[in-house]
């Protein structure tokens, strides 16, 4: 049975794929060697891009600002013992004072929630039952996107801590391990030692060591860490604070980018077009927002369009050659899938160099900085890499790089 259905799979595969290629090479016999390939592709191309062009006519532009717009709401949860100091890290990073700070215990009892721009952070209640979340604790940690766990440098790691931490660690939710209140620390122990003993404890990788009071690694550490934990913290915490959009700006494209890598190693020509089609215009919609453009307005929209317009020729032209190199045998679909990873992570830093320029990028400018940022990429990053990298299961290294001079 096992080896009918296999057969009849493989069967079902080998027809979609005949049927995309009469419809790619219209008028031709289908190409024996690379070179027929190329001139076949080359006579073929006006009707080729007639085709992509309708297929970004068909994007549901609605939908994917529906989307990005609903990425605003994501939330991070501040969850720890009594006394940890969770408010006091929560009015700090707000800026204000807005949930009850006191020595007691417990002081906080109820979900305290304020807007942080779209992002809500979230101060939870001390948790003092061994083991187990409070309700409104509970509450808290199903509305996050991540959650941060704070743990108090001046009483050590206890045993209450290792139980709250493996609750937290089975909601499978992205978590940043932080230690409050090493300015405290005395007898000579670093704070970066005591980090480091606590992870240990834990079973743990990365322990931050900060000071809510003072301020100490949150801009440095706590706050870049969130960023690379989540794409949708990156979206919300860089739309409120300016000065970490481009480092966020740069985890929205690598998401993107790693999505656009795995469609484009789909061996059938045209089949992953409308994916990474879907995925550039939901990474420009995300720039946008993260650039403070308000989305549900249609100037925001109409710059949006106008960006993915303007590199439409250059997206038409990269598809073809990636639906192209699909058809090469040996390490085309590795080429395919390199293609499409760099046409979506050119199109963000372009994106990003037009919004960080208050959208004052003429057209023109805005289509050749597409084709060098596109070129240097691919560069810098060969067939070759990736390859090794897929095999041992890994996204290549240089693909991830967040080279903040990028657009240089």
């Amino acid at each position: 049975m096992a080896n009918n259905a296999k057969q009849a799979e493989d069967e079902q595969r080998a027809k979609l794929k005949k049927e995309m290629l009469k419809s790619v090479i219209r008028g031709t016999s289908r190409p024996r060697t690379i070179r027929d390939l190329g001139v076949s592709a080359l006579k073929n191309l006006p009707a080729n891009i007639g085709m992509v062009q309708s297929l970004m006519k068909a994007v549901n532009w609605k939908q994917a600002q529906d989307e990005v717009l609903q990425g605003l709401n994501n939330t991070v949860v501040i969850i720890g013992q009594p006394n940890t100091g969770k408010s006091t890290l929560f009015n700090k990073l707000k800026g204000q004072t807005l949930s009850p700070v006191s020595a007691e215990a417990g002081t906080t009892r109820t979900l305290v929630r304020t807007d942080f721009g779209p992002f809500t952070l979230v101060d939870t209640p001390g948790v003092d039952s061994p083991g187990k979340l409070a309700e409104t604790a509970m509450d808290g940690i199903e509305q996050a996107s991540v959650i941060v766990f704070l743990m108090d440098a001046s009483k050590g790691i206890q045993k209450k801590d290792k139980e709250l931490y493996e609750v937290i660690r089975k909601q499978n939710k992205p978590t940043i391990l932080a230690l409050n209140k090493v300015d405290t620390l005395k007898g000579g122990e670093s704070p970066d030692q005591m980090a480091t003993e606590v992870a240990v404890m834990l079973g743990a990788v990365g322990v931050i060591p900060i000071s809510a009071k003072t301020g100490l690694n949150l801009a440095e550490e706590l706050i870049p860490e969130i960023i690379d934990a989540s794409p949708e913290a990156a979206l919300v915490i860089g739309r409120e604070l300016p000065a970490y959009r481009h480092r966020a700006a740069q985890r929205i494209i690598r998401t993107a980018m790693l999505v656009s890598l795995a469609a484009g190693i789909e061996p059938i020509p045209f089949i992953d077009i409308p994916i990474l089609l879907g995925t550039q215009i939901r990474l420009v919609l995300r720039i946008a927002a993260l650039y403070g453009e308000t989305l549900s307005a249609a100037d925001a929209m109409k710059y949006a369009r106008e960006l993915v317009v303007t590199m439409a020729g250059g997206l038409g032209m990269r598809y073809l050659a990636e639906q192209a190199a699909k058809l090469v045998p040996f390490g085309g679909d590795f080429v395919a899938g390199l293609i499409a990873g760099a046409t979506t992570w050119s199109i963000g830093q372009v994106a990003v160099e037009y919004y960080e320029s208050g959208k004052q990028i003429s057209p023109n400018r805005l289509r050749q900085l597409y084709t060098d940022v596109y070129r240097r990429f691919r560069k810098e990053n060969t067939v070759d890499d990736l390859r090794k990298e897929a095999l041992n299961g890994n996204a290549p290294v240089r693909l991830l790089e967040e080279s903040s001079d990028s657009m240089k």
